[in-house]
């Protein structure tokens, strides 16, 4: 009994002592043990990622409808499937890919319910989806599982980009608490086939509609006001958006609202509003969380 309370106190004391060693030893030289400890850290919180991902796409399996699956979410909400605003596994192209779905009426401002199916989500303060970047012109996706997690900060690029046909966009912006959004009618046959080729294409919403999406300090100088797709100028350019100027041309835009954009007079705001030269409601330099989702 001496020798077993003995041996136990040895190694309780060994185990106490261990953290002093490895502190010091850290302290006085690279401590390789620490370093590979840490690598193992990083690994684990890897994996845990990686097996929370596949717990989320059971879930989603377990919510979906028994029906054969849709191809879009309109699909599910006019078939009277709806499980509210979440991720659905869709038919994209010829896998299926888990999709956040927006249903309800509520949470996406002017754009309303009935089904729409997420394409992209933009952080305006990074360069993923500048206006130069390569994936507005490949079919790549980006960061899957950020399709998943709904109007959050989680950028994100689905396949739905080149294999979803629509009759309207529905393009939101987030800045703070705000989120505002503006629906643009065009019908096409994925958002790929009018942004990939860079030619532009006009649409027809007006200055003030696109100011929505910024609120009340969104500001636009007063002439030029092109807008569409590819809309591109020798200092600004944008994926989806309006670019303005001060003179009664489109030469040197200084000021411009959308998704996808670059150049002067920051160009490091890739979605939200830029503004200098004689904005109706002075400079401005915002840089917003952007939504496109398709129906």
């Amino acid at each position: 009994m001496r020798f077993g309370l003995s041996a136990v106190f040895s190694v309780v004391l060994m185990v106490q002592m261990a953290p002093v060693r490895a502190s010091k030893n850290c302290e006085t030289k690279v401590c390789k043990q620490c370093i590979g400890q840490g690598r193992i850290t990083r690994k684990a919180i890897k994996e845990l990622d990686e097996k929370l991902s596949k717990k989320l796409d059971q879930l989603i399996k377990l919510l979906q409808p028994s029906a054969s699956p849709a191809s879009t979410c309109k699909d599910i909400y006019e078939k009277s499937l709806s499980k509210g605003n979440t991720a659905y596994l869709l038919d994209v192209g010829s896998t299926k890919v888990p999709v956040y779905c927006h249903m309800t009426t509520h949470g996406l401002d002017a754009c309303g319910g009935g089904g729409w199916t997420l394409v992209m989500k933009i952080d305006g303060s990074k360069q993923t989806f500048h206006y130069n970047s390569n994936l507005w012109s490949n079919k790549v996706d980006f960061n899957l599982p950020g399709g998943k997690t709904g109007l959050d900060t989680h950028e994100t690029k689905l396949p739905t980009y080149w294999n979803t046909p629509f009759n309207k966009i529905c393009l939101g912006m987030k800045i703070g608490q705000q989120f505002k959004s503006v629906v643009i009618n065009h019908q096409a046959r994925s958002l790929y086939s009018l942004i990939a080729d860079g030619k532009y294409r006009a649409t027809s919403l007006g200055r003030n509609t696109w100011k929505k999406l910024i609120g009340s300090r969104a500001s636009l100088q007063l002439n030029c006001n092109m807008e569409g797709f590819n809309v591109f100028k020798t200092t600004s350019k944008a994926r989806i958006g309006i670019l303005s100027n001060e003179y009664n041309n489109c030469y040197k835009p200084d000021s411009r609202i959308g998704f996808g954009t670059g150049g002067y007079p920051d160009d490091s705001n890739t979605c939200g509003n830029e503004a200098l030269h004689g904005g109706d409601n002075g400079d401005q330099h915002i840089k917003a969380m952007g939504y496109i989702l398709v129906q």
